[in-house]
């Protein structure tokens, strides 16, 4: 009997949603730690890097298998006010996100190019591997942090929009 209300719950809408709720909060201690590790870091090695991505990959699946899987199919029937805020800030923080990309890869592979990973050297000016690795520098930091900014605010309007919907 227990566990036929346990599973009719998590079958249920608010279930789903609880569900939702719970993996995207549990992804933002990834994304905190997985910077974390490359903030302190001395020397940016591939172990380094690697250990840190597995955080960072983590927590964005944490993130999009909730958004795909469950939010965006629901979209169309929930268009106005906080669903359309919610949905413009989330779409929002993958566009930073994807903006961050496109300086990550290309300082992979200037720093991949210098075999910076496999022998890493701490006093190598990064700015001199390419003319462009400054401007890739500020797309990754102008990218993460346009990310987490968006990301919060989206957070926050899913946090009410749940409290509305199947709390309050």
């Amino acid at each position: 009997m227990v566990a036929q209300s346990a599973v009719a719950l998590l079958t249920s809408e608010t279930g789903v949603a609880t569900l939702a709720l719970l993996a995207i909060t549990a992804s933002f201690p990834f994304y905190i730690y997985g910077a974390w590790v490359m903030l302190d870091a001395d020397t940016r090695s591939w172990s380094v890097l690697t250990y840190h991505l597995k955080f960072i990959v983590v927590g964005l699946t944490l993130n999009t298998v909730p958004v795909v899987g469950w939010m965006m199919p629901r979209l169309p029937n929930q268009f106005g006010g906080l669903a359309v805020l919610h949905a413009v800030l989330g779409l929002q923080a993958y566009a930073m996100l994807v903006f961050a990309l496109t300086g990550i890869v290309r300082i992979f592979q200037a720093k991949h190019r210098a075999n910076l990973y496999r022998d890493p050297d701490p006093d190598a000016d990064l700015d001199e591997l390419h003319e462009q690795m400054p401007h890739w520098r500020r797309r990754l930091r102008v990218g993460v942090f346009g990310y987490v900014l968006f990301w919060i605010g989206a957070y926050g309007l899913g946090v009410l929009r749940y409290l509305l919907r199947y709390v309050l």
